[in-house]
């Protein structure tokens, strides 16, 4: 009888994962065929489930997208995306004053919150964080897209699944996989490709090997290198000094490698053993900052350095399909990952000594996880339970050393100690799903700690542990198949990193020092969303308006205490919890899907607007991105296809900065500025594709406003700061 009156309601199948719909022997509906073939997120629930029946916001970049749009790193990636973005600052950094651009792609800003919190994964896997400061400046650009399959980014607070930096959102960098290369039976297969981009002069060639030795076994090997020059910009004072406003000369080299072994020996085990393999090596000509005569002694006459990272990461994942009363299927996860990344430069100074500076980042992680989720029917309810826990064990290390150390300090010295961070947790996600109705509860209990050692470190290393717990809820209700609303709560925390805990650098002569905090508490949010979803004749739709409170934020180097006397009574500087901030926005995102049968016209759209306020002070963030609107339209036939793309940045208002950001002068607010991009792609046959685009189609002028902040309105070097004109980009993309 409850049979029946499932199938009586095809609303709630919509809902239900296929394995719910098998499981319980009911014929799934042809529209609910059709919504399973629809775009799949392993990111928002932790286990495959359609976009559209997720009570959240969430960005899918497939492979598709990645070779059409010509996307070569992840500031390509998000260009379009409503209220996401990656800084690229230009390369200006010196060696112990300023670190603009040293971080390269710094990382991502989702909803006007980025750094560190913003959670990034590979395969679900943490990835190392930025550490900054002073001249110093590691970013989080450790991924190679060449090794990605599709890119997913959950928009808001992901802490109740995910723990500890799930402030603001996620990224999961997914790669790839044997089976995308081994259909219809095929036992071998891969792709090759080779690339240029012209606002970099990069030329990229990889290829993917996969293939299938019997029944039971898979197997892939993916490989690519990449060559780059400095990031082109719209500057024109082409001077060997400060007051150079074109790039600073770059070479950059990249290799990845990507390795996969799948083992299948029924149809209830699937084992997964990958190796990931990263290095990412620049090296900087800093023209832009040679001193102008007359010189002094210690005026610098050259400038030059090198950056290295390096990711390797083992991973073995296993899924057992169960069956039993207490889980359906059970997924464990154990992965060792090691990052090193190094920063040099040489300083050459007329006739002082020359100065260098040698540091080190380092972190190397081990992360398990267990998880099992169970499908229970209820006469007309179906619930399907997740539940799982989670430990991460972290060595982190820094290290610098060189030529002419900071006055008062010597060489090999420490700007943290050696640092333990671990965390344990359990979590719970429970869907509950009854005719039109999917309703998720989920909590999340983390205990972390910071175990500091302290050898080697010049201050007293201080150590901390603490919790937090994340609960959230998301309730979905779909009124028709193709038209849903939704409504989400969720609460997010970021644990206090190493070096935010045991920062440390004294200047005797000056009078100022830092110390660390053993009282620091985690970050923590809680953000609200609504939103529809919809699909209307050739209309399809997704809005969302979301608001979000962020309390105990973690201000670096805020100073606390003393005169400044030196020797007597320094400056005190600390990393206390002082912020309070409110976010709030909008987006909207869309399709007017004009083909029949794939051929023909389409249309799609964006839209994302934030305003942020510090609740400490109510001043604007700075954080916060201006509004930016895209809209393309898009030709496909049957061989060949072509689409523009045209995108508004929105100008800078002076409401929403925060003017004491810049101490010296006012800060320089971005205009507006629209741009147009066009690409094509021409299958020359089933199994060889031609790519070509043009970016910033009318060489427009413009800036973006993630890369400018502190630089004053008045600035000669404002051009500096532009983004790349008109540029060309072509790949070549094999399949066998």
């Amino acid at each position: 009888m409850a049979a029946k009156t499932l199938r009586s309601h095809p609303h709630r199948l919509a809902l239900l994962p296929l394995l719910i719909a098998s499981g319980f022997g009911i014929a799934v509906p042809a529209w609910s065929q059709q919504i399973a073939l629809n775009e799949v997120v392993v990111s928002g629930s932790r286990s495959e489930q359609a976009r559209q029946d997720l009570p959240v916001s969430a960005e899918v970049i497939t492979r598709d997208d990645i070779e059409s749009k010509q996307i070569n790193d992840i500031r390509d990636a998000v260009r379009d995306l409503p209220n996401v973005s990656v800084k690229r600052a230009p390369a200006r950094f010196g060696l112990a004053q300023g670190n603009t651009g040293r971080d390269s792609n710094a990382g991502f800003n989702v909803r006007g919150l980025d750094g560190n919190r913003v959670l990034l994964l590979t395969d679900g896997i943490r990835t190392p964080r930025s550490y900054v400061f002073s001249a110093n400046a590691f970013g989080r650009d450790y991924f190679d897209i060449s090794l990605i399959e599709r890119i997913e980014i959950i928009k808001g607070p992901a802490s109740a699944l995910y723990g500890s930096d799930g402030l603001a959102g996620l990224v999961n960098f997914i790669t790839r996989e044997p089976s995308s290369y081994l259909r219809d039976g095929k036992t071998f297969g891969g792709s090759a490709s080779v690339g240029y981009s012209g606002d970099d002069g990069g030329k990229r060639a990889g290829v993917t090997l996969a293939g299938k030795p019997n029944d039971t076994m898979q197997w892939l090997v993916s490989a690519s290198l990449g060559r780059a020059h400095e990031l082109e910009n719209m500057g024109h004072y082409n001077v060997a000094n400060v007051d150079r406003t074109t790039p600073n000369p770059q070479r950059d080299k990249n290799a990845a490698v990507l390795a996969k072994v799948i083992l299948t020996p029924d149809a209830n085990q699937r084992h997964s053993f990958t190796f990931e393999h990263i290095e990412k090596t620049s090296r900087y000509d800093l023209l832009s900052g040679i001193s102008k005569p007359p010189f002094v002694s210690t005026s610098v006459v050259g400038l030059n350095a090198k950056t290295d990272l390096q990711r390797d990461r083992f991973t073995y994942e296993g899924r057992l399909r169960l069956n039993s009363a207490m889980a359906d299927n059970l997924l464990g996860v154990v992965s060792y990952q090691k990052s090193r990344s190094r920063e040099f430069i040489l300083e050459d100074r007329f006739t002082a000594a020359d100065r260098t500076r040698d540091v080190t980042y380092d972190e190397n992680t081990w992360q398990l996880g267990l998880q099992a989720d169970k499908t229970i029917r209820m006469g007309d309810w179906a619930q399907k339970i997740t539940y799982g826990f989670d430990y991460t064990r972290s060595n982190v290390e820094n290290l610098q050393t060189g030529l002419v150390p900071p006055t008062g300090e010597t060489y090999p010295l420490k700007r943290f100690p050696d640092t333990r961070e671990t965390s344990s947790a359990f979590y719970v996600q429970d869907e509950f799903i009854h005719d039109r109705w999917s309703i998720t509860p989920g909590i999340r209990f983390d205990r972390f700690s910071l175990d500091a050692s302290q050898r080697g470190f010049n201050a007293q290393a201080v150590s901390l542990s603490g919790s937090a717990v994340s609960p959230k809820l998301g309730v979905l209700f779909r009124a028709t198949p193709q038209f849903s609303v939704y409504g989400n709560y969720a609460s997010g925390f970021k644990a206090p990193n190493a070096f935010q805990v045991n920062n440390f650098f004294e200047n005797v002569i000056q009078g100022y020092k830092t110390i660390p905090n053993p009282n620091l508490k985690p970050e923590k949010s809680q953000n609200i969303e609504i939103g529809v979803r919809g699909k209307t004749g050739v209309l399809s739709f997704d809005v969302a308006a979301f608001t979000g409170d962020y309390k105990k934020l973690i201000e670096n180097d805020r100073l606390v205490g003393g005169r400044g006397i030196p020797r007597i009574d320094p400056l005190i500087y600390q990393s206390v919890n002082i912020g309070r901030a409110r976010i709030s926005g909008f987006e909207f995102k869309g399709e007017l899907d004009f083909t029949d049968n794939g051929n023909g016209f389409s249309v799609p759209f964006a839209y994302g607007q934030t305003r942020g306020t510090d609740r400490t002070n109510n001043r604007p963030l700075n954080s916060i991105d201006p509004r930016k609107a895209s809209v393309g339209i898009k030709y496909q036939a049957p061989v060949w296809s072509v689409r523009l793309d045209v995108t508004n940045h929105a100008r800078k208002k002076w409401s929403d900065v925060d003017r004491t950001e810049v101490t010296t002068g006012t800060q320089f607010l971005t205009p507006a500025a629209t741009t147009l991009d066009v690409s094509a792609q021409w299958r020359i046959r089933k199994d060889l594709r031609l790519n070509a685009s043009v970016t910033n189609l009318t060489n427009k002028r413009y800036w973006n406003w993630s890369d400018v902040r502190g630089v004053t309105a008045t600035s000669i070097l404002r051009d500096a700061y532009t983004q790349p004109g008109r540029s060309f980009n072509v790949s070549l993309v094999a399949d066998f």
